[in-house]
């Protein structure tokens, strides 16, 4: 029998105390395997080649107040920038107030809209047919998949910030690499229902010439209106989701303390049923030595037993978290903050690495007491 078939037979010697130990380690691993993914989604991933060119110029006091609509034309005149055009939110109502019909809405500039996000993709006869109607609308094909949207089709919006409600026609469906969830009008329908903000955007989206620019014009344009009444606040787009992301509250030291929670909890279970499994085979031990196993052998012997159980604990946490990912992007009230995202293959390794890591250092101790065992004390050993 090799030495690897001795471990996988001795660590499933006690069937129900290695199932829970594996089970236990599972959903630790589950956990740190979607905290990771949040991680790398909201602080690593820097998006689309077209978005690191994009930034996002709002009023520098809080995103709630507007920008007067004359800055678009002063900010397109600094140097560098490419396009802009002016966005503003309207969180209307769709049917009722249930998640699953919950979605972004933004009034916008039809003519220029895709020249700023150019990662949209939208047939021509589509595009040229929302700018051609006022009460027009564009959807993400994915968010017209799930509510069973056509071209032609009507969206009723209830205002819950504006006074006015809108009826729009669904004029194009965009596709993007990530779900958007997201609805786009021309803005002007929203000015004609509502005076008080003709002339003005919530936010701009600024394009500039490259990536390597961002920051130079970022600061420009801020210079540009740094004295007046309304002063603006200009980042990337990545910074400017992080923002959103913010207001739900200290989201890195949340993930950050579930994810040493989890490793702290790896190491006391493995620790625990090591420590339990070795002090019962002290006589296996002495018996083991007796037959010709050196003491690197048993020392190996005990370390390999733990790291087989951390790490099958460790795939299955990781496969579950994967799933579990998956639903959570599409389900309601979440999708908007975790579309598109999903577990990648680099995390599910580092999870399995962790699970790995945990059960060699839990068993290290213990074992290396265990492998310098006298025979004649470990064949007195009554447990």
């Amino acid at each position: 029998m090799t030495l690897t078939r001795f471990v996988t037979k001795n660590a499933f010697r006690n069937k129900r105390r290695t199932t829970l130990t594996v089970l236990s380690i599972a959903f630790s691993l589950l956990l740190l395997t979607m905290m990771m993914t949040i991680w790398k989604a909201f602080y690593l991933d820097q998006g689309s080649v077209e978005s690191s060119q994009r930034l996002i110029t709002r009023n520098k006091v809080s995103l709630i107040f507007f920008l007067p609509g004359y800055y678009r034309e002063k900010i397109r005149a600094i140097p560098g920038v490419t396009h802009v055009v002016n966005q503003t939110w309207y969180g209307g109502q769709y049917k009722d107030s249930k998640p699953e019909n919950m979605f972004a809405q933004f009034g916008t500039d039809p003519q220029e809209f895709f020249d700023v996000y150019k990662d949209l993709r939208i047939p021509p006869d589509q595009l040229e047919a929302w700018q051609k109607d006022r009460a027009g609308t564009v959807v993400d094909a994915e968010l017209a998949k799930k509510h069973g949207w056509k071209i032609g089709d009507r969206i009723y919006l209830k205002g819950l910030i504006f006074p006015g409600n809108l009826d729009l026609t669904i004029r194009g469906m965009y596709t993007s690499t990530q779900p958007t969830e997201s609805i786009y009008f021309n803005s002007t329908y929203l000015e004609e229902g509502y005076a008080p903000i003709k002339g003005r955007a919530g936010f701009f989206g600024v394009v500039a010439d490259s990536a390597e620019d961002v920051p130079k014009v970022a600061k420009a344009i801020d210079e540009e209106f740094k004295n007046v009444e309304r002063p603006t606040k200009t980042e990337s787009e990545h910074a400017f989701q992080l923002g959103w992301i913010a207001m739900m509250g200290n989201v890195k030291a949340f993930i950050l303390s579930i994810c040493l929670a989890v490793v702290f909890a790896i190491l006391l279970v493995s620790a625990n049923t090591m420590a339990m499994s070795i002090r019962e085979r002290a006589r296996e031990v002495a018996v083991l030595k007796t037959l010709g196993f050196t003491q690197s052998k048993v020392l190996r012997l005990f370390v390999g037993e733990a790291v087989t159980v951390a790490v099958l604990g460790g795939m299955l946490g990781a496969l579950a978290g994967a799933g579990l990912m998956e639903l959570a992007a599409k389900a309601p009230g979440l999708n908007f903050f975790l579309a598109g995202v999903h577990v990648a293959a680099t995390t599910m390794l580092v999870a399995l690495l962790v699970s790995a890591t945990m059960g060699f250092v839990s068993a290290f101790v213990p074992a290396y007491h265990a492998s310098r065992l006298n025979i004649v004390e470990g064949l007195r050993h009554i447990g």
